[in-house]
């Protein structure tokens, strides 16, 4: 059975996760990840889009993200392309680096955007990795808590919907309730993420 096309249009907006083959790892130290941010910004570079969140798990990554005149396959590609091709050569490692095609869930309202960004930034503390996760170095949360510079990250649409101050509400929003989504449902299940 052939794969369903990918819905996209310009201005598309996507929680994007990939994780390792048979779920193993994607990093094994920090240059690494390093590494990963830098393609992630040169790809952005090449094929322009807006990173609004991403978080960089010892297995998987997330990324929340919104094209803009490139279909995200072509975004997704250039990026999973040259990490793996950087990792294999690395680590004298051949075959596939990715468990099959990436997956991306479109994100459709102003609560989905931020149900999403809540739960890419809660990703360390679930996995148990920190207690706060301000305390993830992987990250884009402390792009939006405390203003730090980290990758090409964009936090001002998410931070928009909050009443100043942005970064605090923001912060209150993802550590009150860490469960609760803006739906009122739990979170983990309101985002749908492969099995």
């Amino acid at each position: 059975m052939p794969r369903q096309p990918r819905v996209w249009y310009p201005g598309a907006e996507y929680h994007i996760t990939t994780r390792g083959n048979r779920k193993t790892p994607l990093f094994y130290d920090s240059q690494d990840r390093h590494i990963y941010l830098k393609y992630l910004s040169e790809t952005r570079t090449q094929y322009p889009f807006d990173l609004y969140a991403y978080c960089l798990m010892t297995n998987h990554i997330h990324l929340q993200l919104k094209s803009h005149d490139t279909h995200i396959q072509l975004i997704m590609q250039k990026l999973n392309y040259r990490y793996a091709t950087y990792f294999n050569r690395k680590y004298d490692y051949v075959g596939h680096l990715f468990q099959g095609r990436y997956f991306s869930n479109l994100i459709g309202s102003p609560a989905y955007q931020l149900d999403v960004s809540k739960y890419i930034h809660l990703n360390p503390v679930k996995a148990d990795l920190v207690t706060q996760p301000s305390n993830y170095d992987w990250s884009s949360y402390r792009t939006y808590t405390e203003f730090e510079r980290r990758a090409p990250v964009n936090p001002y649409p998410v931070l928009s919907q909050f009443p100043y101050p942005q970064n605090i509400e923001y912060q209150k929003f993802v550590e009150n309730d860490p469960a609760a989504s803006i739906n009122g449902n739990n979170l983990t299940e309101e985002i749908l993420l492969p099995t």
